[in-house]
């Protein structure tokens, strides 16, 4: 049997109208046909298959984007608003980064001198932390701690506790967590004790839930205007991020 020429078959597809072309309609030997043309193409011209996978790839990119901003207007109120997270870098600022956090992530602490960075120098960026434990037992226990300390000492307190978690080395036991605030001049063992409150879990379940509608499953994950960035961002891109995001709202 003679073969199509893979060019001429590509014409003839195209020349012809698609109620013409009815592969339902085809014999199975004409099907059988199309499918060696098909196959004998894509082996003699794989870099079609390579393009192909590039563009399937970029619109989903483009489609994970646009489900992420979505995600992102829906709870906006939420995200800034919720009235108990953490606000710092400057209250005022005119762009808001938000990171949903677990003190015992690598990638978190490899991300915190850097925002830390990021924050102090620009000096117009409010910064809001959710408490987003999800490694186990010791991030809970971090996460508890933390939300502990601003219950019981306000918000100075808390800002102090969350760089020394995130730069912590030794198991976050409760004995551990004591002293490391002892040493910062707060009173440890009112804040161990504080980790019972009610509220403190209620918080920490919030931010799982708020988590869930932004189908966040992993730290750190940032909003940035309304740019989700999901894992940790490098400080120069996090700098060109917020020039982008100040442009836009400017």
């Amino acid at each position: 049997m003679r073969r199509l020429a893979p060019a001429a078959l590509a014409l003839g597809l195209a020349a012809t109208p698609a109620a013409a072309f009815d592969i339902g309609a085809m014999s199975e030997d004409e099907r059988s046909m199309f499918r060696d043309e098909i196959r004998a193409y894509l082996l003699e011209n794989p870099e079609v298959l390579m393009e192909a996978i590039d563009v399937l790839e970029r619109r989903q990119a483009a489609e994970a984007v646009a489900n992420d901003k979505a995600l992102v207007s829906t709870n906006m109120e939420s995200l800034v608003d919720d009235g108990y997270s953490h606000v710092g870098g400057n209250p005022d600022g005119d762009v808001t980064l938000i990171e949903f956090v677990d003190y015992r992530c690598g990638y978190c602490r490899k991300a915190f001198p850097e925002l830390k960075q990021l924050i102090e120098a620009d000096g117009d960026i409010r910064v809001i932390y959710k408490e987003f434990p999800i490694l186990g037992e010791d991030s809970i226990t971090s996460s508890r701690f933390a939300i502990a300390t601003q219950l019981a000492a306000g918000e100075d307190a808390y800002a102090e506790v969350h760089d020394a978690l995130m730069t912590l080395r030794a198991n976050p036991t409760e004995e551990v967590l004591a002293r490391m605030a002892d040493d910062l001049g707060l009173d440890g063992a009112e804040i161990v004790a504080k980790m019972d409150d009610p509220e403190v879990e209620r918080r920490i379940q919030e931010n799982h839930a708020l988590a869930n509608r932004l189908q966040i499953s992993g730290t750190p994950t940032f909003v940035l205007g309304d740019q989700m960035l999901r894992g940790y961002v490098p400080l120069a891109s996090m700098q060109e991020i917020v020039a982008e995001v100040r442009a836009s709202e400017g």
